[in-house]
């Protein structure tokens, strides 16, 4: 399987409220464009590479996400010239993503008008899986995201509840910073989001009319975050 990728990938940007229940569920209220944000390249954590650390005095929430790898360079697109079939062809493949999020963090930062940079950032919080062909997946919205929690159901529906297709993604993205070559765009995750604490097993996986894609299988531990970060609300 392979991760070279993620190697090449110089930005991992995210989008946020790409999912109709998911934003009920959270209580936020459905943007008018995409909106994203970034994470940094510690935050990615492959196959067996270790647990999922959640940080002390943290709510930690996990969210599955089909994730695509961006093939050529794309820079103030115009979506009217720029076609859904030109968003397809610009990605080299794909991967399956879980966006941790340290849910109270990011709510107390979402209260003060604060970037979510802490809440998405820490260390771990971006499990990937191995790169997933174009052949693999030939329509981006016709797979099903699944997570288990300790072999409990949480999260399983289609992409095709997006509500901002890639293209809509890419054009809005492009025309704010110059998405390159290799940079990964995860692009929301359906309702069913929930806490993980420590002990607990996650497993992840994309499908195609119910076939698992052997590669997106991600498989973890949960573990307490080491060193001195405990959250406190302030």
């Amino acid at each position: 399987m392979s991760f070279n990728y993620v190697k090449q990938a110089g930005k991992f940007l995210c989008i946020g409220r790409n999912y109709l229940a998911h934003i009920k569920e959270l209580n936020n209220a459905k943007p008018s464009e995409p909106f994203f944000f970034l994470k940094p390249r510690s935050s990615v954590l492959l196959p067996k590479q270790g647990p999922v650390l959640v940080p002390q005095g943290t709510i930690v929430h996990h969210e599955v996400e089909l994730a695509c790898v961006i093939g050529k360079t794309l820079k103030n697109l115009d979506p009217t010239s720029f076609t859904p079939k030109d968003a397809l062809e610009a990605l080299s493949g794909y991967a399956l993503a879980i966006d941790m999020s340290a849910r109270n963090v990011q709510d107390e930062m979402k209260k003060k008008g604060l970037p979510w940079t802490i809440p998405k950032g820490f260390d771990t919080f971006m499990p990937l899986s191995a790169f997933i062909t174009k052949e693999q997946i030939t329509d981006p919205y016709n797979v099903e995201l699944n997570l288990t929690v300790n072999g409990e159901t949480r999260q399983k529906d289609l992409t095709n509840l997006m509500i901002f297709s890639l293209h809509r993604i890419l054009t809005t993205m492009s025309s704010i910073m110059t998405i390159e070559e290799g940079d990964v765009v995860l692009t929301g995750t359906p309702k069913g989001v929930g806490p993980i604490v420590a002990g607990d097993k996650i497993e992840a996986w994309a499908s195609v009319d119910g076939k698992i894609i052997p590669e997106s299988i991600l498989e973890l531990d949960v573990a307490e975050k080491p060193g001195p970060y405990i959250y406190q609300s302030k």
